[in-house]
């Protein structure tokens, strides 16, 4: 007994030693999860510091290159040597992403890049042998179908003929080499090439403006934010009253219509799986316009991103773009379970329309329906009936703005 007892006493030290040792181990492995989930809903919060010293050295280094003859573009000359493309100040920075305003011959641009050096982007293998200054005997037919194979990378498209055109694949001039170099260096970013394809056909995308070398410009438009009250700067309307509920009004039916056209008018549904205020804007007329589509796909895309391995439903979430686990197989589904209306509707309209009161400024009745159909436009699960809620939303906002000029 003496030795059991001398056997015990000498055993609970490495007993407790041990679960002092789990409850390390779990509480390090709660604080790694807690981080990686930050980081998955916050991928800023480990962005570089954004400054005016460091972008001027960027757009410095930038013209550099082009004196030197290793890069181009249309916008080269006024940033480089006109002085017609000023800086005027940083926007952000995330994950290597510079985003940067400027003034183009008074005209308020944001000049963008996903890399900050020209170098980081992969070179044109096929530049290699050509003349440093010449260009003008460049295989074209091999540069389209590298285009091409890019484009299909990036989108998941088989673009139709004359699609590469709107890349700027025509080009020519005496810096051929350089425009072809920093060519390829925006094909091997997203968002450039979306935004090149919807130029001149969706009044909800930004049209590219120029570029020079991996740098290319759109339109200063200013973005929404969870921080205003009416999460978008509305000229002076979110003051409240009959104009605040007309500009909400008129806002929201523009991110209906955004909607329809991204499902309806491209021969493959776009996708948005990155739905906040930040990526979006609004024209003086209440247009929604998208500012950053890094996280939009079409179609084939959007299936080829969904459909990986699981072992629940929660491994098929792709940020704002959810799929179904399918456990006998352990593979997510390729088909998105839920809708770019249900994510603006749950994301967007509900903060607006959701509260009991909302604007006094419209009558009770339509203010319960409008409360009631966004709540039933945001609630997962409801993809069949996503055109009836779309066409009651709609109805019920044109009678909003119905009553509010009836009342002027």
């Amino acid at each position: 007994m003496a030795r059991a007892r001398a056997a015990g006493s000498r055993g609970r030290p490495g007993w407790c030693g041990r679960g002092a040792l789990l409850v390390c181990v779990a509480w390090t492995a709660g604080w790694v999860l807690a981080a990686a989930l930050l980081l998955r809903a916050h991928p800023g919060v480990l962005s570089e510091r954004c400054t005016d010293e460091k972008s001027r050295r960027i757009l410095a280094a930038l013209c550099q290159d082009y004196r030197g003859g290793a890069l181009g573009g249309d916008l080269c000359e006024d940033l480089c040597v006109a002085g017609q493309l000023r800086y005027r100040r940083c926007l952000y920075y995330e994950r290597g992403k510079k985003v940067l305003q400027a003034d183009w011959r008074g005209r308020p641009v944001v000049l963008k890049s996903k890399e900050e050096a020209f170098s980081s982007f992969p070179p044109l293998g096929l530049l290699e042998g050509q003349p440093e200054a010449g260009g003008q005997g460049f295989p074209e037919a091999e540069l389209l179908l590298l285009a091409a194979g890019e484009v299909k990378s990036a989108l998941g498209l088989e673009l139709a003929e004359g699609g590469l055109g709107r890349l700027g694949l025509g080009r020519r001039g005496p810096r051929l080499r350089g425009q072809l170099a920093s060519l390829w260096a925006l094909l091997q970013q997203e968002e450039f090439v979306l935004l090149s394809l919807l130029r001149g056909r969706s009044p909800h995308a930004p049209p590219v403006l120029g570029s020079c070398g991996h740098f290319y410009a759109v339109e200063h438009l200013a973005a929404g934010s969870p921080r205003l009250r009416a999460l978008f700067p509305l000229d002076g309307a979110a003051r409240g009253g009959r104009a605040q509920a007309r500009a909400l009004s008129g806002v929201a039916l523009s991110f209906l219509d955004m909607v329809r056209h991204f499902e309806h008018d491209f021969s493959h549904r776009l996708h948005l799986c990155d739905v906040k205020p930040e990526n979006f804007a609004i024209r003086s007329d209440f247009t929604v316009v998208a500012i950053d589509v890094d996280m939009a796909f079409f179609e084939p895309k959007m299936r080829e991103i969904l459909e990986q391995n699981c072992t629940g439903d929660e491994d098929c979430n792709f940020f704002d773009c959810f799929s179904k686990c399918d456990l006998r197989v352990h593979r997510c589904g390729a088909q998105r379970t839920n809708s770019n209306l249900q994510v603006v509707c749950d994301k967007i309209l509900r903060h607006w329309f959701s509260s009991p009161r909302g604007s006094p400024a419209v009558s009770a009745p339509l203010r319960r329906q409008l409360r009631a159909a966004v709540l039933e436009c945001a609630a997962p699960g409801a993809q069949g009936a996503a055109p009836r809620v779309l066409a009651k939303l709609r109805r019920l906002l044109q009678a909003a703005l119905r009553e509010l000029r009836e009342d002027e």
